[in-house]
């Protein structure tokens, strides 16, 4: 399976990284752990989770993804054999949110502590604290990476010119720069194309966008009001795309499925190969079957005549 480097992070992704907020959400920690055996045969051993994941569940209080995750691989021992992103900065219950020094440390070594590991591979600013300097952030991350325990550096849902403020700093000062962005962008939410993918390009930082599947509307299971009951992702997040772009898109999907015989699910994701600045799309699967077509869809190559017919579709 080919593999995509991050930025000049030296770390190599392959096309689909695993989106672990689903765990302790939609997937419990029998099933998470029969996926992450399956994902590591399979190729796909990126795994992206944060801090906050799932702390939105009734029960929960955050770290429940990263727990699992932990869990795994003190049962596995499968440490080197996978890939672990994860986040800081949005609001822990009970606990803080931001990028302050303090903060920022305290949630690095929580992470460590509920992953069960030494060092993660990419972690990254999970949203922009514009009260915090980008040198304080920036000088946390300096001394976690010599000290050993994060290997790279990215960000997520920044702004174009706050992003680009924090690249300008890094460059200045010396200090560790964000060698990845992680926004929301799928063929349903387009609007990065006009500044931030660009930027991202242009300065070589990788983007792996989340929601690739948008909630798991472009998998096509949600067509109607009746099919968002079938899952919580439905309810919570698919259905603001139940209207008629929506439904354009979903036929456009279908139609280039047909001619691939694959699914449309296949086809979402493989839309994002070759974009400008765009290294691999973060999705999720909850099945054996949906991590089958997730496996599918890294290896699947869309001419160009089936991208312009999707890009017109969402456009």
């Amino acid at each position: 399976m080919q593999k995509i480097q991050l930025g000049r992070s030296g770390i190599a992704v392959p096309p689909v990284i695993f989106g672990c907020n689903i765990f302790g959400w939609t997937v419990d920690k029998a099933q998470s752990f029969r996926l992450l055996d399956a994902l590591v045969e399979s190729g796909l051993n990126a795994l992206d989770t944060a801090d906050v994941y799932s702390y939105w569940v009734s029960g929960n209080k955050g770290g429940e993804s990263e727990t699992i995750i932990g869990e795994w691989l003190k049962a596995r021992g499968r440490r080197h054999d996978v890939l672990i992103f994860s986040k800081a900065g949005m609001e822990m219950p009970g606990i803080g949110k931001g990028l302050a020094a303090q903060y920022l440390t305290r949630a690095i070594e929580d992470s460590l502590k509920r992953l069960q590991t030494d060092v993660i591979d990419l972690f990254q600013s999970h949203r922009d604290d514009e009260v915090t300097p980008h040198e304080e952030t920036l000088a946390v991350y300096d001394k976690l990476i010599k000290a050993g325990k994060i290997r790279a550096i990215g960000a997520s849902n920044y702004s174009v010119a706050r992003f680009k403020q924090a690249l300008e700093v890094s460059a200045s000062t010396g200090l560790p720069r964000y060698e990845t962005m992680q926004p929301h962008y799928n063929l349903l939410e387009r609007a990065i194309e006009a500044d931030l993918l660009p930027l991202c390009a242009s300065e070589g930082v990788s983007v792996i966008p989340y929601y690739a599947l948008a909630s798991g509307f472009l998998s096509g299971k949600y067509r109607s009001e009746a099919d968002l009951s079938k899952s919580p992702r439905g309810a919570r997040g698919a259905g603001k795309y139940l209207d008629a772009k929506g439904l354009k898109v979903l036929a456009a999907l279908d139609v280039v499925a047909d001619r691939y015989r694959t699914t449309p699910a296949q086809v979402a994701i493989a839309w994002f190969k070759g974009r400008p600045g765009l290294a691999a799309p973060i999705a999720s699967a909850t099945t054996f079957e949906q991590l089958t077509e997730l496996a599918q869809a890294a290896v699947l190559v869309l001419d160009a005549e089936a991208i312009a017919h999707l890009d017109t579709a969402s456009a």
